[in-house]
């Protein structure tokens, strides 16, 4: 199964209202970002769920202390248990998306690396897709 094939079921498995927002996000983001590489991971490894199955968008490269290098998602979107989560990975300054989209976001938690919140009526959408583009233009 090609990657677009497993993120439309993996958002078709999700319950409606979710299921709703996540493809209105995703449908956003190709549309903003039509070339960006999209990814997909299941939750496994190993046979084993290890987190929730996430949707990737842009690269960015991981430097680890050892010298070597790999290739993720700069942007990942998953459905979890009380909501949506946001994660914009490869950023320098972990107060970041806080000081800079806190103010206007709306009702979310802001982490140095995620965006989670319940729902798009809690938040300003505009705000939420401004900080996903600002990621991938880093990419």
């Amino acid at each position: 199964m090609d990657t677009s094939s497993q993120v439309r079921a993996y958002i078709a498995s999700l319950p409606d209202t979710k299921a709703r927002e996540l493809k209105l996000i995703h449908d956003s983001i190709l549309c903003a970002s039509p070339d960006s590489p999209l990814d997909f991971f299941d939750g496994t490894a190993d046979g084993k769920v290890v987190s929730n199955p996430t949707i990737g968008y842009g690269r960015y490269t991981i430097h680890y202390a050892n010298g070597s290098t790999k290739e993720a998602p700069r942007v990942g979107l998953s459905a979890n248990a009380t909501g949506i989560s946001v994660y914009i990975m490869g950023l320098s300054d972990k107060a970041f998306l806080l000081k800079t989209y806190g103010p206007t976001l709306g009702k979310a938690k802001i982490t140095g690396y995620c965006i989670r919140f319940k729902s798009l009526q809690e938040i300003d959408r505009s705000v939420l897709l401004g900080a996903i583009n600002d990621a991938l233009k880093l990419t």
